[in-house]
């Protein structure tokens, strides 16, 4: 069955249905329509005819829900079946002491399976949350229309009941048209700020549920309801808002040191250390070809004609102590 007609006879799509219909009235159908519909014969409303190759016949309405019914019928008795040998098998189990077990009546960590869980958790927990949204996000990718719409009412929600909403992004992010219209449409105490590199994506709620990826790719999630660990989440996040540089309301921009810019300080550090440019590029939240070209400004400004040379350079200017002063 193809994805466009994967459904059962309950939910029998239009171009199906109207087929049918002609069949039954005709007494058969050309093999050719069918094709644009098959989940007729996968369902089996309608069979080859026998004697004509090109026409396909109808199965009595009344003789396909009673096979439908039956198959049904079957299913529930083999539910039940299963839930006698659970019963059973958990019966014995259930006469033990259990006060040795976790609690799972309120889980401090929970596992989240699919990103329509994860943005539902998100959704409960904004949905009672009062006092304040502690947000880290790394990189904004596109996202519907509707996801973004989902976003911002429950934001908003938070900002009309006097709450606060603080967020930080990397540099990267403070001029991404998506980041700015949403703090043009939010009303209230929202602020952003930006560092060149901040950990993965963060999300506390009223210091007492969390929310941090669970997989690479950010299909899993986990929910943290663990005292110690929102503790050790909002002390990280208060300081890395204080090493931050204000986006919205009141942005600013650091000012650059003799003729190098702060981005290409950050990239330097990173050189230093020995990364290669495509670890640059994912570290600070760029692309490669972007990252490439800072490093060749720094050279530039440097007077560096080689990689070796440049990190040296690098180490005598002194860029990257007085970058550690300035903070």
């Amino acid at each position: 069955m193809t994805e466009a007609h994967t459904h059962g006879a309950e939910d029998l799509c239009a171009e199906g249905l109207s087929l049918y219909v002609r069949a039954l009235r005709d007494g058969r159908a050309p093999a050719d329509e069918a094709d644009k519909a098959p989940c007729l014969v996968d369902l089996g409303l309608l069979h080859p005819d026998v004697g004509d190759p090109h026409h396909l016949r109808p199965v009595a309405p009344a003789a396909v829900l009673h096979r439908l019914l039956r198959r049904s019928a079957e299913r529930i008795a083999d539910e039940r079946r299963r839930e006698e040998r659970l019963e059973s098998a958990f019966a014995p189990l259930l006469q033990l002491d259990g006060s040795r077990t976790a609690d799972t009546a309120n889980p401090t960590l929970t596992v989240l399976g699919d990103k329509d869980r994860i943005n539902q958790a998100i959704t409960e927990a904004m949905a009672d949350a009062t006092d304040e949204l502690l947000a880290i996000q790394p990189n904004v990718g596109p996202r519907n229309h509707e996801a973004q719409a989902v976003a911002l009412v429950r934001d908003q929600a938070l900002l009309d009941r006097g709450g606060r909403i603080r967020t930080l992004y990397q540099h990267t992010q403070r001029h991404r048209p998506l980041v700015l219209a949403r703090y043009e449409q939010l009303r209230g105490d929202a602020e952003a700020r930006t560092l060149d590199e901040v950990t993965e994506r963060l999300l506390v709620i009223d210091r007492q549920v969390a929310f941090i990826p669970a997989s690479r790719d950010r299909s899993l999630a986990l929910e943290v309801r663990h005292p110690s660990l929102i503790d050790w989440f909002v002390t990280v996040f208060d300081r890395l808002w204080h090493l931050a540089v204000p986006m919205y309301p009141d942005a600013v921009q650091r000012p650059s040191l003799n003729g190098i810019s702060q981005r290409q300080r950050a990239i330097a550090g990173l050189l230093v250390e020995g990364h290669t440019d495509a670890v640059i590029a994912d570290r600070l939240g760029m692309n490669i070809r972007t990252a490439r070209v800072h490093i060749a400004k720094l050279a530039a400004s440097l007077g560096s004609e080689s990689r070796a040379q440049l990190g040296y350079l690098i180490a005598e200017s002194g860029i990257l102590k007085r970058e550690g002063a300035a903070r």
